[in-house]
Order: structure tokens, then C-alpha cells, then sequence
């Protein structure tokens, strides 16, 4: 039998999880830019030109936000993940 190179993957619950959490995150940063693109434009609409100190100003904070939440995305996934591990380590070591 030859060696093809790639790694036969193992459906295990561990990658699983992995998989969907990981299809949830980039949903999560998807649904982020979305929304600050959808804020923006309200930004735009609502505030004239002539104060573009303060739409920028609105704009970044919103941008800021939306940096603060996808980053607390990733650390609960990988928090998650972690939990996920260990408990199924622990029921393979007790197997």
C-alpha cells in the first residue's frame, strides 16, 4: 500500500464539535461585518457630512465593538473546545 500523503481523518465527536464550532465562528465574524456595514450606512444617513469628525468617531466604536464581541466568540469556543476535550479524554480513559 503506497502513502498518498494525506491523513485519513477520524470522525470522532472531539472533531466533530471542532468542525461545527469552528462553522459558527466564521458565521459569527460573517454576521459581524454585516452589521457593521448595515450600521455604517445608517451612520451615513443620519449624520451630514459636515460633522465627519463624529460619524468617524461613531464609526470606530461601533468597529471597536464589533472586535471586543468576535473576540469573545473565540475565547468562549475555545473554552468550549477545552471543556469538550477533557470530557470526552475522560470517558475514552474510562472505556
Amino acid at each position: 500500500m503506497t502513502e498518498t500523503g494525506k491523513q485519513a481523518t477520524v470522525d470522532s465527536p472531539a472533531a466533530d464539535l471542532t468542525e461545527e464550532l469552528h462553522e459558527s465562528a466564521k458565521a459569527g465574524q460573517h454576521a459581524a461585518g454585516q452589521a457593521l456595514r448595515k450600521f455604517r450606512d445608517a451612520v451615513d444617513d443620519a449624520i451630514p457630512e459636515s460633522v465627519q469628525p463624529l460619524r468617524d468617531k461613531i464609526v470606530q466604536a461601533a468597529l471597536d465593538l464589533a472586535d471586543d464581541l468576535v473576540s469573545a466568540q473565540y475565547k468562549f469556543h475555545r473554552s468550549l473546545l477545552n471543556t469538550a476535550d477533557r470530557a470526552l479524554t475522560k470517558s475514552d480513559a474510562d472505556r
